[in-house]
């Protein structure tokens, strides 16, 4: 089973960089990887000083990358819905230029370059998949929404799929406005299963592992705190944070020194806050990492001896457990006081919203039928109680 690798963070703090170093590590420790960007901004060919295209390509033994492109993955994924919304968008009058432009809906480029990694993970062909992910705020918001398919692969597609099969004969002899057909409906079922189980993959605690990397400054730091507490939020488990541009301790210049002094001032908030997760340091190099020499040098510095394909960390981001006749959703959420945190339910269907980001949880089996009374802040966790059985 391919071990899946996630880097994100905010932009600029150098996580392109780490996760090509990453994956070159993980290549030549033997394993087969593929180290994928899927931020719209592609900047890994840079990285490894080679021209990348949508599909894999090797840049070393063991060692293939890509950088996603939006019509490629589109064709790919969701070809037979465009085609339909191209088609019905000509029908109402528009060009078809900008019908083909208006087909591609807000979020799918992002998506589809994240179902390459189902791909990989189902083709057997690697051993190490490692994601180069958008800036933390895209890659937050595509994150919660695999976990929203659920509701339109059980409700609204069945739905629309009887609407459909009744209008197209009811319409055809009046008009011919293009209805979606059988083919269209299972194309979108299709990508939103795939959406599903993305979900699946990137939550499993024995398979993926979310990394933040970060800078030694204030206003970055402030931001990973965010990101680390939402993906707790969606049940994504982090091993590992990764402080970037470290200055040597030899910084002997006045200036230097007083920013290296800085660093470390952040560095030792990084620690408090973080903990108990792993944190390790990349040094801030004297020359540009813009090849494999200068990647292999910062995989060294970074890594040391260990595989960086291991995991760092095995904390739990969500358990069921009992106590005094309640059965209690334990959320690992830092960072949160319990009164930013707003707890709804409908049925076996948990919304739980800490500021602008909200996760629904479709209640575990333990759960189902029961309501939640009440919830607490037990340290780092969110502690969600539900009723006693009756």
């Amino acid at each position: 089973m391919a071990r899946i690798i996630v880097y994100t963070g905010k932009g600029g703090v150098g996580k392109t960089t780490i996760a090509a170093a990453t994956a070159l590590r993980c290549a030549e420790l033997g394993h087969r990887t593929v180290a994928i960007s899927t931020d719209p901004a592609h900047s890994l060919g840079d990285s490894l000083d080679t021209r990348l295209g949508p599909e894999p390509q090797l840049v070393a033994p063991n060692f293939w990358a890509q950088e996603t492109d939006v019509y490629y993955n589109l064709a790919k994924y969701w070809g037979r819905v465009k085609d339909w919304l191209v088609a019905l968008m000509v029908w109402q009058g528009m060009d078809a230029v900008g019908a083909e432009e208006m087909a591609v809906l807000p979020g799918m480029e992002e998506l589809a370059n994240l179902l390459w990694i189902n791909r990989h993970h189902e083709s057997g062909e690697y051993d190490v998949i490692v994601v180069d992910a958008a800036p933390t705020g895209e890659t937050l918001r595509l994150l919660a929404f695999p976990e929203a398919t659920r509701w339109w692969v059980d409700k609204l597609l069945p739905v629309q799929r009887r609407v459909a099969g009744v209008l197209r004969p009811a319409i055809r002899p009046f008009s011919d406005m293009p209805v979606p057909g059988r083919e269209v409906f299972d194309a979108a079922e299709d990508l939103l299963n795939q959406l599903s189980d993305l979900h699946a993959l990137l939550s499993d605690r024995e398979v993926a592992s979310m990394r933040l990397v970060l800078n030694p400054e204030r206003m970055v730091v402030r931001e990973t705190q965010r990101t680390y507490t939402y993906l707790n939020l969606y049940g994504y488990v982090t091993d590992l944070v990764i402080v970037n541009r470290v200055l040597p301790e030899d910084a002997d210049d006045p200036y230097f020194a007083e920013w290296r002094e800085m660093q470390q001032e952040h560095i030792d908030v990084i620690h408090q806050v973080f903990s108990p997760l792993p944190i390790l340091n990349a040094p801030l190099l004297r020359r540009e990492v813009a090849d494999v020499d200068a990647l292999r040098d910062l995989a060294g510095l970074l890594f040391g001896a260990d595989d960086p394909s291991e995991r760092y960390f095995n904390g739990v981001a969500q358990q069921v457990r009992s106590r005094d006749g309640h059965t209690i959703l334990s959320l690992s959420i830092p960072f949160v006081e319990r009164e930013d945190v707003k707890l709804s339910q409908r049925g076996d269907d948990l919304s739980v919203q800490v500021g602008r980001y909200k996760r629904n949880i479709l209640l575990p089996h333990p759960l189902a039928g029961k309501t939640a009374v009440r919830a607490q802040k037990d340290g780092d966790r969110l502690d969600i109680y539900f009723e006693k059985p009756a």
